[in-house]
């Protein structure tokens, strides 16, 4: 077996097995090209996948200082990711064909300082999703349909991948939706009536026949609403607003964890909320409300 064609295999695991989402792969399978083809040019042969077995630690840290340095040099968070990606092709080599290589255990990744989510504020989240109602571009099922997805994303903590997901048989939404969200786990939405409400006035407005399994926001040609509208929409209503380039459809899902936990909320229970597999990842709006904390003691006490 080529090393190409271990490659291939890994992928397949991770597509079919891990059930990774097609963007995720697509950058696996870029990084994982590239890994292979700086070990050929650096051993001038072609090479199989036994060689992998070989490969040395100072030639995995040879080719991420060629990642760090090349045309389109990597950070440090793009580089932890890479080797991320690299150990784990070594790992699926030796859980699935037998070929270990042992000097991986000697390559340290950089350090990378972690980054805090960057929620919006409880008023900047309610004028966002306020604002496309008074859109005078928009026709009103437009309108309606824009304010029901930021209000899912805020009111349910959902990605924009997991809104757009809907079909038209969920709605009228229940009290719960079950979402399906990264690496195909599955949780348990709770859904407020103000997100109901949403969801019902574009229902009432959009004037497609839709199917049962048809996406249930549609864009105003009739087909699925694409991520990008999304995007595009809260780029333009925070521009309307002045609200900071941090505005994005993501930071509402921030904003909703982070709300919850200034709220009182249970870190577990936000964990389920967001879907997180690891408690790590949700720890860290505990890091953003202590900011938020010491932001307000140091504007309000009198000695700060």
């Amino acid at each position: 077996m080529t090393a190409d064609e271990a490659l291939a295999a890994w992928l397949a695991h991770l597509a079919l097995e891990r059930r990774l989402s097609p963007r995720t792969l697509e950058a696996y399978g870029h990084i994982g090209r590239l890994y292979l083809a700086f070990l050929q040019r650096h051993r001038g042969e072609t090479l199989f996948a036994d060689d992998l077995g070989t490969v040395t630690a100072a030639e995995v840290r040879a080719h991420m200082a060629e990642r760090r340095s090349g045309d389109a040099p990597l950070n440090a968070r793009s580089l932890s990711q890479t080797l991320s990606a690299i150990r784990g092709l070594h790992a699926f080599l030796d859980r699935r064909m037998g070929i270990a290589t042992p000097q991986m255990a000697l390559v340290r990744g950089p350090k990378v300082k972690p980054s805090l989510p960057r929620p919006v504020t409880e008023d900047q989240a309610r004028g966002l999703l306020a604002e496309p109602d008074q859109d005078p571009d928009a026709e009103p099922w437009e309108a309606a349909r824009d304010g029901a997805v930021l209000t899912l994303l805020y009111g349910c903590g959902l990605r924009i991948s997991e809104a757009l997901s809907l079909r038209r048989a969920d709605a009228p939404l229940a009290e719960t939706l079950r979402i399906t969200g990264k690496g195909g786990k599955t949780r348990i939405a709770p859904v407020l009536p103000a997100v109901r409400e949403a969801v019902d006035g574009y229902l009432a407005l959009q004037p497609f026949v839709l199917d049962p399994d048809a996406a249930l926001f549609r864009a105003r040609r009739g087909g699925p609403l694409s991520p990008r509208h999304v995007q595009a929409t809260v780029q333009r209503l925070r521009g309307r607003l002045g609200l900071p380039e941090r505005t994005t459809p993501h930071a509402l899902r921030h904003s909703f964890a982070t709300h919850l936990l200034g709220a009182g909320a249970d870190l577990r229970a936000i964990q389920e909320l967001l879907g997180h597999a690891s408690l790590t990842t949700t720890q860290k709006y505990t890091g953003v409300d202590a900011a938020h904390l010491l932001n307000a003691y140091a504007s309000a006490h009198p000695r700060a």
